[in-house]
């Protein structure tokens, strides 16, 4: 069963303002962040390539990658399948995502089937795919699926955020951010757009392109 969609502002507000309720430690990083970004993005091979390029690297980092593959003309499926290592590393792609992204390009994913799968299953099928761990299917899931109740509990940026906001003694491992996540639900996307919001506000940094 397909849970709440995040269609626009709207719903994140509502989100935002039902965990500021439940607890009032969201509402003081929000009068710090103000109003939260959308951050939903078209769905489809590009946006997989994306999170698959931020793996791992800097937001500047990430960004300047993927100038350079917009200019080479390398953000389309077919473009990637076709492209020889060579053109990939001109890009700054390592060995080990130039083999992610031509994975990607080979797997022949069906996109316009994912909105109607749950949850679970999205991520599933996702991971199948060489390249895509949990972290890049779950943001996929949040960003260009809206769903509405899906946490990328591997962040770092978020377990840190996490460890600020709440005084945890020290950043929460994967494991135990999926425990303190659970009662955020249904609106656990909103809670890490709140938590990265937080984070850029109190590293000024940023943890989230």
């Amino acid at each position: 069963m397909v849970g709440r969609i995040i269609t626009g502002d709207a719903c994140v507000a509502e989100g935002a303002a039902w965990l500021a309720q439940a607890d009032p430690r969201f509402g003081m990083a929000l009068a710090q962040t103000g109003p939260l970004p959308l951050r939903l993005r078209p769905g489809g091979f590009a946006a997989l390539f994306d999170a698959i390029i931020g793996q791992q690297v800097s937001t500047q980092s990430a960004r300047a990658i993927w100038a350079r593959l917009e200019s080479a003309g390398l953000t389309e499926e077919g473009a990637v399948l076709a492209a020889t290592e060579e053109d990939l590393r001109a890009c700054g792609l390592s060995r080990q995502k130039i083999r992610y992204a031509h994975a990607l390009a080979a797997a022949q994913i069906d996109y316009a089937a994912l909105p109607a799968m749950p949850d679970a299953q999205v991520i599933a099928m996702l991971t199948a795919v060489s390249g895509i761990g949990t972290w890049t299917a779950e943001i996929y899931a949040m960003f260009s699926l809206g769903r509405a109740d899906v946490f990328a509990h591997g962040d770092l940026a978020l377990q840190e955020a996490a460890r600020r906001l709440f005084a945890l003694p020290e950043r929460p491992k994967e494991k135990e951010m999926r425990r303190i996540a659970e009662a955020w639900a249904p609106w656990r996307s909103v809670a890490a757009r709140i938590l990265w919001a937080y984070y850029r506000v109190s590293t000024a940094k940023e943890g989230i392109r």
